[in-house]
């Protein structure tokens, strides 16, 4: 999307993005305008971190974004993609920082990546795709329809896009349909076809862990008798802690949940947990690197609520608070990889058996549209721990495109959070 000209004189950067949604979770995609970063995609991480916050900011926080705004920022050249493991590294960027895995995300990259793949063969594109993903010619289409050639216009069948994330290399396989007969195709818009993405190790870190809950930390809900709740902590990509509305004082269901009260309570039991001398060290490892080792939400969770798939099971339903106590209105892509590797681990769940896992948006929706689609597929080692991969199925949406622009000289337009100024005014007025 083109700048118009009366405006070039006055930008001072420009960053390029197409907009989707997975269960009403947005991503905004960053193809263009980020800055250039090089070596392993970690240190490109702490690069952005240290020295480009301000783009991040600028697409994210006010006024082009919000609190519960989420983005990815696609990355050409990492390790893994230099090397011929990955097609495509990306960045996740949240309200508070850079996430090492995002599932809804992921879910959203796999569609875009292979829909890049459509002009392919066509006399003349009508997008700069080549810019967008260098490597989309080596994807392969794989035909499942049996009723017609895999070479044939309109034949179905599916992709495999293998992205590089700060955890790991995670494989999307996206249902698609052949565009024309020099490789093209493009991700299915049939609903019945989900896009699946296999995770990297997950692993149940603890189960029914005592978290003290010290005075200056306690909420209304809690019992007065009560000065810690139970709760488990697994890793999906990031590190959850995974916690029932009872156990936080909430006997009602999270049909009609109190959300202020809950953003109250999680907030507490995630400063607790990281102000414990003890938990954190235990809990909060990983045997690959020290960028994975922090605690990235809190999950309030209810088992049996929602309405499971036609492939399920079960369902659950939950509400995840994460980074700076961000809400997703998806299911939460990485929280459902860590939920399984910790119902494998209890042994609630087995090989094979798949699950619907419902945010609070797609647990109102009809028929429980939205959910994802978790399932334990085999074990493997994570460290000294026994973990598994998962598969995690969902749909993901396109909403739109944009040129976000910020103008020489303007500050405001650099990025803002609105409700940190809240915060710090009251305690300075307290």
């Amino acid at each position: 999307m083109a700048v118009p000209s009366f405006l070039r004189a006055s930008i001072h950067h420009e960053i390029k993005t197409i907009e989707m949604h997975t269960t009403g979770e947005p991503t905004r995609i960053i193809y263009a305008g980020f800055p250039p970063l090089t070596g392993t995609l970690l240190e490109q991480r702490a690069a952005a971190k240290a020295h480009h916050d301000n783009v991040r900011k600028s697409v994210i926080h006010e006024p082009r974004g919000h609190h519960e705004m989420y983005g990815a920022a696609l990355r050409p050249h990492t390790e893994h993609v230099d090397a011929g493991a990955a097609h495509m590294g990306a960045l996740f960027l949240t309200h508070e920082g850079y996430s090492t895995m995002c599932g809804h995300a992921t879910l959203a990259l796999g569609r875009l990546l292979v829909d890049c793949c459509a002009s392919i063969g066509d006399a003349d594109p009508s997008a700069d795709e080549e810019t967008i993903f260098p490597k989309r010619g080596e994807l392969q289409f794989f035909s499942t329809d049996a009723s017609s050639a895999g070479n044939n216009i309109g034949a179905k069948g599916q992709v495999e896009v293998r992205l590089h994330v700060p955890c790991g290399i995670v494989r999307v396989t996206v249902p698609a349909v052949r565009t024309n007969t020099h490789g093209g195709f493009r991700a299915d818009s049939d609903s019945s076809r989900l896009i699946h993405y296999l995770s990297v190790p997950s692993f149940a870190a603890g189960t029914s862990i005592t978290v003290p809950i010290p005075p200056s930390l306690r909420w209304p809900a809690l019992p007065q008798d009560q000065s810690s709740i139970t709760a488990d902590v697994a890793y999906g990509g990031a590190f959850y802690l995974f916690v029932t509305a009872a156990a936080l004082g909430f006997p009602k269901s999270l049909e009609k949940p109190d959300m202020a009260a809950l953003n109250e309570a999680t907030r507490n039991v995630k400063a607790a947990f990281n102000a414990h001398e003890e938990l954190p060290r235990r809990y909060l490892h990983h045997p690959d690197a020290a960028d994975l080792q922090f605690l990235y939400s809190v999950f309030v969770t209810e088992p049996g609520r929602g309405v499971a798939a036609p492939v399920a099971d079960g369902a659950d339903t939950g509400v995840c608070f994460f980074a700076d106590q961000q809400v997703d209105r998806s299911p939460t892509g990485s929280g459902v990889q860590a939920r399984v590797a910790l119902a494998v681990a209890k042994g609630e769940r087995k090989m094979g058996q798949r699950w619907t896992y419902h945010s609070l948006l797609s647990g109102a929706a009809e028929g429980g549209k939205g959910g994802f689609v978790g399932m334990p597929v085999e074990e493997v080692g994570v460290g000294e721990k026994v973990g598994v991969t998962v598969e995690v199925s969902g749909w993901a949406n396109y909403m739109g495109v944009a040129t976000w622009v910020v103008e020489k000289g303007d500050e405001v337009g650099e990025g803002f959070d609105f409700e940190a100024l809240g915060a710090r005014s009251s305690k300075l007025d307290g």
